[in-house]
């Protein structure tokens, strides 16, 4: 599937910010889109490729801070640069414990954003493909049967074949069919590959792992 091109959306209630941030972002070839409020950014369809929100903290209505605490709740993963006037240390940090890329105070140069938002676009990047990796690990997990599933639980807790077959009381040659199966299906070709994709699709090792000596 095609990767869809980052985006960037500012939202500042003053005109002449907007236009001069949507110029300043167009002119990395950053595709922009600006809007007065956070209604009106809410009002959007969510973008679903890589996303900056370059978010002034002084609004009408729903301010900056409120907004971020609304996407966080709602599930959504926009990284925000914040901009503003009126902003404090306190404030600032806790934007960034919220998840924030950065806090940039008014006036800030031209380079401050562009690498602020560079960043965030990095980083949603880098959390989309995480995503879409999780996604694909549970595609694949859900190809699975029940038996094989048991199997695959088995082997990321560590036991070796015939292990298996005693805990589940079938013969050692249908356990390594089982296990071949599992591996063709998962797309791997080692136990540390199938042990990552587990992970990564939430799957938990069953407890009956090999024992210590």
């Amino acid at each position: 599937m095609k990767e869809l091109e980052p985006r960037v959306f500012v939202v500042d209630d003053d005109r002449s910010v907007r236009t001069s941030l949507a110029t300043l972002l167009e002119a990395e070839d950053y595709v922009v889109e600006t809007f007065a409020s956070a209604a009106e950014y809410l009002a959007r369809v969510p973008y679903a490729g890589p996303t900056c929100l370059v978010l002034d903290v002084q609004l009408p209505g729903l301010d900056g801070i409120a907004l971020q605490q609304q996407l966080a709740q709602e599930g959504r993963i926009e990284q925000i640069v914040f901009i503003t006037g009126h902003g404090d240390i306190p404030m600032g940090i806790g934007a960034m414990k919220r998840g924030a890329v950065d806090f940039l105070p008014k006036p800030f140069s031209d380079e401050d954003l562009l690498s602020a938002v560079a960043k965030a676009l990095a980083r949603s990047a880098e959390n989309q493909r995480q995503r879409g990796e999780v996604v694909e690990s549970r595609v694949r997990l859900a190809k699975l049967t029940p038996r094989e599933f048991e199997v695959l639980r088995l082997v990321i807790a560590g036991l070796l074949n015939k292990q298996i077959a005693a805990e589940l009381g079938i013969k050692l040659r249908t356990i390594k069919t089982h296990r071949a199966r599992v591996m063709q299906k998962m797309g791997v070709v080692s136990v540390a590959e199938l042990v990552r994709l587990a992970q990564k699709a939430s799957v938990v090792p069953a407890a009956n792992g090999p024992k210590g000596s």
